[in-house]
């Protein structure tokens, strides 16, 4: 999300043939919310270049058509709710460590032009992973409770200036919001806007590549949940890990497939 589409489909591209002419060995791409994105377009573009050096891509929660949020976070007025849009930012930037101005590549008028100029390989194997956020009642009254919250006012310490016997006034009290309820707040607002199911950023819909095999979980699992349930406290519960390493499991299969397939139709 640090930077464009284009200029990250570059990078990919250099590393994959790095990678590639280092092990001789074709390259599986696995790439979550816009690193998904920006896979995809690496093959697109440079597709003559990487099609023969790419063995698979998994899109996870990428929003691959585009999302709404990035028209409702760069077009001011488009999010009623002012605290919903700065939630909307935190997610991003300080969660998912992006960049808002990058986001300008996943609008809808963006992704239509890029996709109509840059088709992907055919012959490549393609997962497009999704999945629906919770918005179950108890999910989202934890951020009814922060709403409501009163803090008392503390006296805190403050910083004697180097430069002289002042005082510097002291630092504000962060409010720790959890990660689960801001996206259940945001898979809400896409659901009453737009009426689409979501991970809390990207739509079900959006994240579906055209010719991909479609993976669609049980369980409710939000955007952030392949970044950071594999921090997990109980050794029973499946984290992000065990995804990633199915979904790649679940590659080599197809490829392997695909294979099989060729070479039938060759004889």
């Amino acid at each position: 999300m640090k930077a464009s589409v284009e200029h990250n489909a570059w990078e990919l591209k250099q590393y994959i043939e790095e990678l590639y002419w280092g092990s001789g060995k074709r390259v599986m791409l696995l790439g979550h919310s816009k690193g998904g994105v920006d896979a995809a377009a690496a093959l697109s573009i440079y597709s003559s270049d990487l099609k023969n050096k790419v063995a698979g891509l998994a899109l996870v929660q990428s929003p691959y058509a585009g999302t709404p949020i990035a028209s409702d976070i760069l077009r001011e007025g488009q999010i009623a709710d002012k605290e919903t849009r700065r939630i909307m930012e935190l997610l991003i930037c300080k969660i998912i460590k992006g960049d808002i101005r990058a986001m300008e590549d996943l609008t809808y008028d963006k992704r239509r032009e890029f996709i109509s100029k840059h088709q992907l390989p055919k012959e490549i194997p393609l997962i497009s992973f999704h999945s629906e956020a919770s918005i179950a009642p108890g999910v989202l009254a934890t951020m009814t409770h922060i709403a409501h919250a009163e803090l008392p006012w503390l006296p805190l310490p403050k910083l004697r200036s180097k430069d002289s016997d002042d005082f510097q006034a002291g630092h504000q009290v962060p409010v720790v919001i959890p990660i689960s309820a801001a996206m259940a707040m945001c898979a809400l607002h896409l659901q009453l806007r737009y009426g689409e199911k979501s991970d809390g950023l990207v739509t079900c819909r959006d994240a579906e590549v055209p010719g991909s095999v479609v993976v669609r979980p049980d369980r409710k699992l939000d955007h952030a949940w392949m970044v950071y349930s594999s921090r997990k406290k109980d050794p029973g519960e499946p984290d992000s890990c065990e995804m990633w390493e199915a979904l790649l499991t679940m590659l080599v299969e197809l490829g392997r497939m695909k294979q099989e397939r060729d070479v039938s139709w060759d004889f």
